[in-house]
């Protein structure tokens, strides 16, 4: 056994997403094309008598890290830094997940795949209603397009061969859960026809038109968002948060105060 494991999981903007159910929480998710970002969570886990869960140095309760642990039959102290805002459309539960899946796998020498990990990190999100497409999108790295929904095997993911400076800007947090468990027809008829015009198609540039279309023709923007999207040709909605993203130095050179990483070329590694 393992003292103490830390793994640093990249950050995930969704510009775009349709939503799929099925019965097993393994072919739940969803299609759409996203972004990792450089701004991500470190997860350190210490096997524990007692478990434990702290987020930026506070207490907190997470559901997506204890269904891993339970899942994994284990207990420990998880402690999570996260270089980005909660709840505000950049995978943070997701990133705990799959952190705190592939960090106690190896402090408990349980012996599970990469593939097997992001299993089970995805079923936590989706049976807690935190996330269908972030986990599989963060195992990966880059620019994401998923393809077909839901974890291994039954996911199919391809990606954007292309990176770039990221721009944003936070004004709160939305309910993902209030979303994706509401009706989602209009949502999801948006998020398939933005997927189609980003797949003919998969470049940088396209995934933010795409993305800015999905947002309006979803009805997800907020007013702040939509002021900013009027005012900057070249950004778009964070899914699901008050979060506008752009490429490049858009946001900045129109001048908003922005916080600025990368593009992520990989996906959960260990520290």
């Amino acid at each position: 056994m393992t003292e103490v494991v830390e793994v640093f999981v990249p950050g995930h903007v969704t510009g775009l997403f349709s939503v799929h159910r099925a019965d097993d929480p393994a072919r739940t998710g969803s299609r759409g094309a996203g972004l990792t970002l450089s701004d991500g969570v470190t997860v350190r886990l210490e096997p524990a008598d007692d478990r434990s869960v702290e987020l930026d140095g506070r207490a907190t309760s997470v559901d997506p890290v204890d269904h891993v642990l339970d899942t994994l039959g284990v207990d420990a102290h998880v402690a999570a830094d996260s270089d980005l805002p909660v709840g505000s459309g950049f995978g943070v539960s997701g990133a705990m997940a799959l952190g705190t899946a592939y960090a106690a796998n190896t402090a408990f020498g349980c012996g599970r795949s990469d593939n097997a990990l992001v299993r089970v990190a995805h079923e936590a999100e989706v049976s807690s209603g935190t996330g269908l497409g972030d986990v599989v999108a963060q195992a990966r790295g880059g620019a994401p397009i998923r393809l077909e929904p839901g974890a291994p095997p039954h996911g199919r993911l391809d990606g954007i061969p292309e990176t770039d400076r990221v721009e944003y800007l936070t004004f709160g947090g939305l309910s993902t859960e209030e979303v994706i468990t509401g009706s989602t027809d209009v949502l999801s008829a948006a998020g398939e026809k933005a997927l189609d015009r980003l797949v003919e198609r998969p470049t940088l540039p396209r995934f933010v038109d795409a993305s800015r279309q999905f947002a309006r023709e979803a009805d997800l923007l907020t007013p702040d968002v939509e002021r900013v999207l009027d005012d900057v040709e070249g950004a778009s909605m964070a899914m699901l948060g008050e979060t506008v993203f752009a490429l490049g130095t858009s946001l900045s050179e129109a001048g908003y105060d922005v916080e600025t990483c990368e593009i992520h070329p990989a996906g959960a590694t260990f520290r």
